[in-house]
């Protein structure tokens, strides 16, 4: 018969020192990043040194705004002096509003060239 392997009082307690041990740590660790992370997250709320520049400006979101009534309302027309057929897409509204927008002179990047 094969003999079983004793596992004496002094083996289990060393072990459960150990993994009590080991919860501790990683109690503290967990603690540590909580901390860490809730840091960043005020950082990152603030106004930061590398902030985002505007692409378009306020001005030529208002634009955009009143061609987007306009076309909801069905009033949008394409073309030279709104002689031209009904906006019959948001994107086309969009469109018109942002060059409208670049003729007043507002901030909007260069059309992309196809």
């Amino acid at each position: 018969m094969a003999k079983k392997a004793r596992t004496t009082k002094k083996s289990k307690t060393s072990k459960r020192a150990s993994k009590k041990a080991s919860k501790k740590t990683s109690k503290k660790t967990a603690k540590k990043t909580a901390k860490k992370t809730s840091k960043t997250s005020k950082r990152s709320s603030k106004t930061s040194k590398h902030a985002k520049k505007r692409r378009y400006s306020k001005g030529a979101g208002e634009e955009v705004e009143k061609e987007m009534r306009r076309y909801k309302k069905g009033t949008a027309k394409s073309g030279r002096g709104g002689r031209a057929g009904k906006v019959k897409s948001r994107k086309q509204a969009i469109a018109i509003g942002l060059s409208k927008a670049r003729k007043k002179g507002k901030k909007v990047p260069k059309k992309k060239s196809s």
